[in-house]
């Protein structure tokens, strides 16, 4: 049974939610994110998909499953990248190198660490559950990134997806969510890129067995 077991209501109403299947057999934490960016919608829809299919088949797994299908609900409610105060969510964890910015895109790192109430309630969610791993789904650019010592991980979600694995996403990224968990804390963390060129059923066929790899391991 998936439960609630944090929420949070955004500036625009929206609803925030932490939900989980926690197995009396537990080994690990694992914990799937979407929507860290308004305008990738994909990783809402694959979670909520894993999620149906687990209440619909009542599946039981080896690990504790958590999962925020929606980070920027508000952002994704207006199909922008940053949230109700134009914020990139990815740029505003509070890491070591967090810096003021604003981006090409007109969103900005936020006027300090951590200023966003979607980035404090998952930051406080990080801090109270000691997870084993995160994947974090992000579009459009069809890789497997790793921090945190998660390459192994990356490497069998390669093979799944048949996205390559790619360690380094190619530009900085100051206050991103990869170097708050994955570089600073050695959480093993994969940011899955995926496609932005197939239908949200073409993902999920593509996507499926990456949850079921990742609720057994």
């Amino acid at each position: 049974m998936i439960k609630t077991i944090e929420r949070l209501q955004t500036k625009n109403g929206n609803k925030i939610q932490l939900l989980g299947k926690l197995s009396d057999k537990s080994s690990k934490n694992i914990l799937f994110l979407g929507v860290t960016h308004g305008e990738e919608p994909q990783g809402k829809f694959l979670i909520e998909n894993f999620i149906k299919k687990i209440e619909t088949e009542k599946l039981n797994f080896k690990n504790n499953l958590y999962f925020i299908p929606c980070l920027n609900p508000d952002g994704m409610q207006k199909g922008q990248r940053g949230n109700s105060n134009n914020v990139d969510l990815n740029r505003n964890f509070p890491t070591q190198n967090y810096e003021v910015t604003t981006f090409d895109d007109g969103t900005t790192s936020g006027d300090y660490a951590n200023s966003e109430m979607e980035t404090q309630f998952l930051s406080k969610i990080i801090d109270s559950i000691k997870f084993d791993i995160i994947l974090s789904f992000h579009a459009p650019f069809a890789i497997v990134n790793y921090d945190g010592g998660g390459e192994k991980i990356a490497q069998k979600i390669s093979e799944i997806t048949g996205y390559p694995v790619q360690a380094d996403i190619g530009y900085p990224t100051p206050g991103s969510f990869g170097t708050f968990c994955g570089i600073e804390r050695n959480i093993p963390i994969i940011t899955l890129e995926v496609s932005d060129k197939l239908s949200n059923e073409k993902l999920w066929i593509q996507n499926e067995k990456v949850f079921v790899y990742l609720a057994n391991l």
